[in-house]
């Protein structure tokens, strides 16, 4: 059976002298994970066996212990681990931080523990042996009613996998034996392919053709001016969005194309309703017009746009959602708003669609959702499983306010996704998009770097939680293996 263990976490092992915690640890964690008592001993003492020093290695042990935590490092507590206050200030020291704590029991039979201690450089005393089996044989039965959050008996294989994953197994059964719909998007968030800005065009459209052939159904860029901060720095390339979804719709056939978003603010909403009309047009009916209040002050600053605060950004884009329909309807009627007013909405040609999709981006609770009950077809949500619940719990609340079905309104979910078909497959990814000096568990965890398997289950659980429509941003989305991989997830909610 392999261990499924919520990375970062702290992981307590129990066990007697000789019964394998330290070649375990060795095998399946980093050297710099494992915080031994043995090695502590030589550090501030005569050596791994001084026992007079162990008073020492255990107060360096809480301090080492306390610091780890404190950065939300994967920590192996590896000592005999049969002091009752040590692992209940672990697991303590865990919840403090939000982090999972487990214990690993080594119930090697005693003759094995005996026989390996024999081999030692610096044996056990035989007697001190004798009770420390004793003392495991005390414990062990009782490892299963503290507060871990999980009690393993230790094994060949040990899987470690982002929060998001926790509960992906029993997710992906549930979708192979009762199989749920589900639609895929995939957002290009980067462009900085190949060598240089003449090499673009090539990788872009290869993205979006292998895409198309993987089953994925939209296609988003985003509507920014210089890379964002969590993405990368500002001198990275990044396109106008329109100019390329205009280019992506030339190079396409089927998906459908939008940004994920256009702040509102960032062109007049007129003009906007006539560039998203020429998409839909040139595109044969593939445009979604997604929009939002904006957040990016240092890109709109730079490029001299105003950014008011968050009441008049949302005053615009609540203008912006209301004449966007009358652009793209009959007649050209004169549009008065909070803070805009358009005297003729005219836009020839008209959309190939009856109706633009209108999808928001944001979660407020309060007036985002609020717009979306009101005005929107489609809403942008992120997060975990429970979270978007949430959201979605508010956003019924809104639709019950102004006697809308919220059936009607589609519910998207925006979130990286690094897919790998092994467990190994996954850590070599990790390793290559990471810093030299990066923690590759966080690093995991922010890529929601998984097997195939493990991201089933994921969008099996965004499923359940009333997503139709999944989003992934791809960390290598130039790599054709990258397109292949999501296309076996696609495939599984066909």
């Amino acid at each position: 059976m392999v261990i499924r263990l919520v990375a970062p976490c702290v992981v307590v092992l129990v066990g007697p002298s000789g019964s394998g915690k330290s070649t375990w640890a060795a095998k399946h964690f980093a050297r710099n994970e494992i915080v031994s008592s043995d090695a502590l001993r030589a550090s501030v003492g005569l050596g791994p066996y001084d026992q007079k020093a162990s008073e020492d290695a255990f107060a360096a042990l809480d301090l080492i212990l306390s610091r780890r935590l404190a950065r939300r490092l994967t920590t192996v507590i590896d000592t005999l681990g049969f002091d009752d206050d040590l692992r209940r200030n672990a697991i303590e020291a865990a919840r403090t931080t939000g982090m999972a704590a487990y214990a690993i029991g080594f119930d090697t039979p005693p003759a094995e523990c005996r026989a390996r201690n024999k081999r030692r450089t610096r044996p056990v005393p035989a007697r001190v042996l004798t009770r420390q089996i004793e003392r495991w044989a005390e414990i062990k039965g009782r490892l299963e009613a503290e507060a871990f959050d999980g009690v393993f008996t230790a094994g060949d294989a040990v899987a470690l996998v982002p929060p998001v994953f926790s509960d992906a197994p029993a997710a992906a059964r549930r979708q192979w034996e009762a199989p749920l719909p589900l639609e895929f998007g995939i957002q290009v968030s980067r462009f900085d392919f190949g060598d240089g800005p003449e090499e673009i065009r090539s990788h872009l459209r290869n993205i979006a053709r292998r895409a198309e052939d993987a089953g994925f159904r939209s296609l988003w860029v985003m509507d920014h001016f210089v890379q964002i901060p969590q993405i990368g720095p500002v001198w990275h390339d990044m396109l106008e969005s329109y100019t390329t979804l205009g280019y992506l719709a030339g190079v396409t056939e089927r998906i459908r194309l939008g940004t994920l978003v256009t702040a509102a603010g960032y062109r007049n909403p007129a003009h906007l309703a006539k560039i998203v009309a020429t998409l839909d047009v040139l595109s044969g009916g593939r445009a979604i017009c997604g929009l939002g209040a904006g957040w990016f002050r240092r890109e709109a600053e730079a490029y001299g746009l105003p950014f008011p605060g968050a009441r008049s950004r949302l005053d615009l884009l609540e203008d912006a959602l209301r004449l966007l329909p009358m652009m793209w309807g009959p007649g050209s009627p004169g549009f008065e708003g909070k803070l805009i007013r358009v005297p003729e909405a005219i836009c020839y040609p008209r959309p190939v669609q009856d109706r633009i999709p209108i999808l928001v981006g944001g979660q407020g609770e309060r007036r985002t959702l609020r717009l979306v009950a009101e005005l929107a077809d489609m809403c942008n949500l992120f997060g975990d499983a429970a979270t978007v619940r949430a959201k979605i719990g508010a956003l019924e609340r809104h639709c019950a306010d102004v006697d809308r079905d919220p059936a009607e309104i589609t519910v998207t979910h925006l979130g990286p996704a690094l897919v790998g078909r092994t467990r190994d497959d996954v850590d070599s990814l990790v390793a290559g998009l990471s810093p030299a000096d990066a923690d590759r568990r966080a690093a995991a965890a922010s890529l929601n770097a998984g097997t195939v398997a493990d991201h089933i289950g994921r969008f099996r659980e965004l499923a359940d939680a009333g997503v139709r429509h999944a989003i992934v941003a791809l960390p290598d989305p130039a790599s054709p293996e990258a397109i292949e991989r999501v296309g076996e997830i696609v495939a599984a909610f066909g």
